[in-house]
């Protein structure tokens, strides 16, 4: 079960025998589990999951074993949700699902918590449904729109609740609150499917909890951080952005490719390995145009003759990149719709093979690409640091 929880003035804590009284269980005050249970037998469920009854909560004899129980309860419990049946209650455990003025916007609304992001399914159901509630309001003409602007803002915030890429997750994670900051961080384990799941620590600094995070992540999404996110990280590594940046910033649009993206625990250095071209002048990307607009430019390379050859490359962010030579990392052309395109990490060479991250390109020229590997002058096999 997902559940939306209540002001804590709106709840009450129940001493039960399903969890031997080890803790108080928070429900709210005009439901109880007897009604939740009922509920459940006629939605055909036999066995359930809930986060009140299975994790442990504050008060009880041994409150202070949740904090070691939770390192490693609550970054797991996203599996819980995953590829499960998830019966959600959006106005609170156990109560009629309703909808006034005021409640999308309240921070316990369900669509604005934190850790609910984990909790969404491909099969769920929706509980306290009533007959006359906002699930049974159909829009009042073909283009969706429906009569009022809070069931338009409920049906589509219901119609998005679905597992996507990382920058629509992080884009939905800035609007979502937490009672503890690094909620936030943990809340996106599941999510992002990681390799291995940081152990939780309420008490952690958000970029500490974050580069955990980023550290363990399939290479597929930090291959975005390098060639779509335009921005340089204003943290300790400059190819990715901090925690600050990704929650306070506009994301650019998910992007798909594989690509060797790679973090080595042992010296705490990031890697990539692919595409390369030394030396590439970047023209006309040096000025902002309109939100939303695409910035043309041109990247001219010399072919081991000495002779220039100009591409057509383009910005899909405002980020200005000053006229001059850069080298440039790249993920391997590949097809996007139809469309062979290829992403470019604009940027620095340092000494002891690293690269500094300034902005990124795309070229999406099939001819301009396929031109650009007859020339010879990309090595497909380099290796770099990243900084």
């Amino acid at each position: 079960m997902s559940h939306a929880w209540v002001d804590e003035e709106d709840r009450v804590g129940v001493w039960i025998p399903i969890n031997e009284y080890k803790w108080p269980v928070p429900i709210p005050k005009d439901t109880n589990l007897d009604l939740i249970r009922i509920e459940m037998l006629n939605l055909g469920g036999e066995y359930t999951w809930l986060d009140v009854l299975c994790l442990r909560q504050k008060g009880g004899p041994n409150e202070d074993m949740h904090m070691e129980e939770w390192k490693l309860d609550v970054p797991t419990i996203g599996y819980m949700y995953y590829s499960k049946d998830v019966v959600i209650y959006l106005s609170g455990l156990g109560l009629p699902l309703s909808l006034k003025e005021g409640d999308l916007d309240s921070d316990w609304c369900w669509f604005r918590r934190a850790w609910t992001l984990q909790e969404v399914s491909n099969s769920r159901i929706i509980a306290g449904d009533m007959p006359n509630g906002p699930m049974h309001v159909g829009p009042v003409d073909e283009d969706g729109n429906y009569e009022t602007e809070l069931l338009m803002r409920f049906h589509k915030q219901l119609g998005s609740i679905t597992n996507r890429g990382i920058f629509s997750q992080l884009t939905d994670m800035q609007m979502r609150v937490s009672m503890n900051p690094v909620d936030k961080v943990t809340g996106l384990a599941f999510p992002l499917l990681l390799w291995t799941i940081p152990a939780y620590n309420e008490s952690e600094s958000l970029e500490d909890a974050w580069t955990a995070l980023v550290n363990e992540m399939y290479s597929v999404m930090r291959m975005s951080f390098l060639f779509v996110y335009p921005r340089v990280g204003l943290g300790h590594k400059k190819w990715r952005p901090m925690w600050e940046q990704v929650m306070t910033e506009p994301l650019p649009v998910d992007d798909y490719f594989p690509g060797p993206v790679r973090h080595d625990d042992e010296t705490d250095e990031d890697s990539f390995s692919g595409p390369c071209i030394e030396k590439g002048c970047v023209h006309g990307l040096d000025v902002e145009l309109a939100e939303g607009v695409d910035r043309r430019g041109e990247l001219v390379v010399e072919s081991v003759d000495g002779m220039p050859h100009t591409f057509a490359i383009h910005a899909t962010h405002q980020i200005p990149i000053p006229e001059d030579a850069y080298m440039l990392l790249g993920n391997d052309a590949d097809r996007h719709y139809g469309k062979q395109r290829q992403h470019w990490a604009v940027g620095r060479r340092l000494p002891r093979q690293r690269f500094e991250k300034m902005s990124v390109v795309v070229m999406d020229d099939e001819q301009d690409s396929k031109r650009l590997e007859d020339l010879g002058i990309v090595d497909i096999e380099s290796h770099y640091i990243l900084v």
